[in-house]
């Protein structure tokens, strides 16, 4: 049993000092997730790494909530961790759409624009809607999604973390990445409503 399992299990016994023991053998590795998916956001996210880090920790280890969480393992808690920084992210793109946050808009300094045409940028929304119609139609290939996409996990990764063979994952990635792209063009193709 590694530290982390030991770690989450004492969590899960209702442990109050254990959280403060998981934070320093798992912030690395949520620093890298974190890093990676806040590399995708469009240019002027005002939410960093650091705080996405400690943002999605606090749910995970909510101790005072009352409610303990329970994980299986190691990698049940990474998933889980992925899971919260994604509803972060997309709660993050939801108040900026409002129009309080600016209804959409983005902010320009004009001292740092650059006439280069920059690379497509992600619909964090669309994702997260087309996530929640693949979820309803097959779960296991929007975990699949989240995994890969959230976590930036290898299809070897992915087997092993849902428990099926690499084929399979294989397979359903090539079907959730078409279906993703298919399901993406569909929606911005469809007209805005207020």
């Amino acid at each position: 049993m590694t530290d982390v399992t030991r770690i989450l299990s004492a969590i899960e016994q209702g442990d109050p000092h254990a959280a403060e023991k998981l934070l320093p053998l798992v912030y690395d590795e949520l620093r890298q997730l974190a890093a990676q998916k806040m590399g995708q956001e469009r240019p002027g996210q005002t939410l960093q790494a650091t705080a996405l880090v400690h943002e999605a920790y606090l749910r995970l280890v909510d101790v005072d909530a009352g409610k303990a969480q329970q994980w299986n393992s190691r990698g049940h808690f990474f998933a889980a961790a992925v899971e919260a920084m994604r509803r972060i992210l997309v709660e993050q793109a939801r108040r900026k759409r409002t129009l309080k946050e600016g209804g959409g808009r983005e902010r320009v300094e004009l001292a740092g624009v650059d006439p280069v045409i920059a690379g497509p940028t992600l619909d964090l929304l669309a994702l997260n809607e087309a996530l929640d119609k693949l979820a309803a139609k097959d779960p296991r290939k929007a975990e699949l999604i989240k995994l890969r996409f959230f976590a930036g996990l290898t299809n070897e990764q992915v087997a092993e973390a849902l428990g099926v063979a690499t084929s399979t994952v294989d397979a359903d990635w090539a079907y959730a990445k078409s279906w993703l792209r298919v399901e993406m063009s569909a929606e911005a193709r469809r007209p805005v409503s207020s």
